[in-house]
């Protein structure tokens, strides 16, 4: 019998004063049996930093061509491909091809390598934006986890606050490539 997912709710509160982004939002988050707290967090990192009413879970792990998180317009086109973690530079050149935007968001003490390993292949990539989280960071998200969640994420100057009232996280995504004027 194959695991299922299981459900955790976050109810999330963002104040992004770099984007002067500001929302509630109630998330049903399903966790992959592969996927780590430390995954599941950075993903929930991931939506707080591109907060938006139309950004939407996907498939992620379970399909290979859809990511953790997009955006689409009202036609259905991709406005913004979110991924977390390492992914293949043939899947990221791919998404870079459907996407206005991509992002990927990556974390973990082997994050440095695959960034040297795809750096070069993803140069010409004009639309893509990738961010890199402190090792010690995700560990640190990890220990916010639980089923019913109530965060607050204040963003400002390219630094995130992650509070749930008891703990706090602090978070300075480096931005290892971005397209010209971004």
């Amino acid at each position: 019998m194959a695991l299922k997912a299981t459900i955790y709710k976050a109810s999330i509160q963002v104040a992004d004063m770099d984007r002067s982004h500001y929302g509630d939002y109630s998330l049903t988050i399903a966790r992959h049996p592969s996927e780590t707290d430390e995954r599941m967090m950075v993903r929930l990192l991931a939506f707080a930093l591109y907060a938006d009413p139309a950004l939407a879970s996907a498939k992620g792990l379970c399909v290979d061509d859809e990511p953790d998180l997009w955006q689409r317009d009202l036609t259905g086109a991709i406005e913004r491909w979110i991924d977390v973690g390492q992914p293949d530079e043939k899947w990221v050149r791919k998404a870079c091809g459907r996407a206005d935007e991509v992002v990927v968001l990556s974390y973990g003490r082997a994050a440095g390598v695959w960034w040297s390993g795809v750096r070069d292949k993803l140069a010409r990539q004009n639309n893509l934006v990738v961010l890199n989280i402190a090792p010690e960071a995700a560990p640190e998200l990890a220990r916010l986890t639980g089923r019913n969640m109530r965060l607050q994420f204040t963003i400002q100057d390219g630094h995130v606050f992650v509070t749930d009232g008891s703990h706090s996280v602090a978070i300075e995504p480096q931005r290892l490539m971005a397209p010209a004027g971004r």
